[in-house]
């Protein structure tokens, strides 16, 4: 079963179990996919539809909206909207891959590393389009890029 075909599933689910949170959340995943559907469909786009990767995208956006949205929150006192946030981030993260540890991060780092041959900073921009090829969703660009950058600077 496809990503989408999961959700649609989940989302009935959650109407049938009276679940108005994971609905709310599942409803918002599904408007967002339309939304991005309808975008590439104006830029002439397929018909088919989004790959997966599309779809991962768009959850792993949603996810760090939401992160950035429950910090905000915080910062201006207002926990009960903050609570709300973290957990459609639960329900968001449980349609994306495995999330790497640290351990599996420089691992992959250090092969994508060796396998490009990148020797210096300028290697930079080639090692992170590997690592994005390779692990879309499992790794969080925005922490990887300085622990790259590092490796490459010793």
């Amino acid at each position: 079963m496809g990503l989408r075909e999961r959700i649609l599933a989940d989302t009935k689910e959650a109407m049938k179990a009276k679940d108005s949170a994971r609905l709310s959340t599942l409803r918002l995943i599904s408007a967002a996919i339309k939304d991005r559907e309808i975008a590439a469909r104006g830029e002439g786009g397929d018909e088919a539809g989004l790959a997966e990767a599309d779809l991962t995208a768009i959850l792993s956006k949603m996810v760090k909206q939401r992160q950035e949205s429950a910090k905000a929150y915080e910062e201006g006192g207002r926990l009960e909207l903050a609570e709300r946030e973290l957990e459609e981030i639960k329900v968001i993260q449980s349609y994306l891959p495995r999330q790497l540890d640290a351990e599996e991060t420089r691992a992959a780092i250090d092969k994508a590393i060796a396998e490009l041959g990148a020797e210096s900073i300028r290697d930079m921009g080639r090692v992170m389009a590997e690592l994005r090829a390779r692990h879309a969703g499992q790794m969080d660009f925005g922490a990887v890029g300085p622990m790259v950058k590092d490796r490459l600077m010793k």
